[in-house]
């Protein structure tokens, strides 16, 4: 089954902190993404467009562009739980 986002929050340092449907809760650090997929690297320079982060209406991804996204399996396997 694929997680569901219920709620997702910017934070500092391009950090999301994630709510699923089942209630996880989850810290995802976007900065090694940025580090390794090229495409990511506009969320440093362009201002403001990491704390533009929408999820998408299946609510199973979020995204920035449409080269910059990330699924919700991703964040719920990989994040911090918190």
């Amino acid at each position: 089954m694929i997680p569901r986002i219920k709620h997702i929050e910017p934070r500092e340092n391009f950090t999301l902190h994630i709510i699923f449907d089942d209630g996880r809760s989850v810290i995802y650090d976007v900065k090694d993404d940025i580090d390794t997929i090229p495409s990511y690297h506009n969320l440093l320079t362009e201002q403001g467009l990491f704390k533009n982060v929408q999820l998408d209406e299946s609510r199973t991804c979020v995204f920035w562009s449409d080269d910059i996204d990330l699924p919700s399996d991703i964040l719920y396997e990989y994040g911090t739980p918190c």
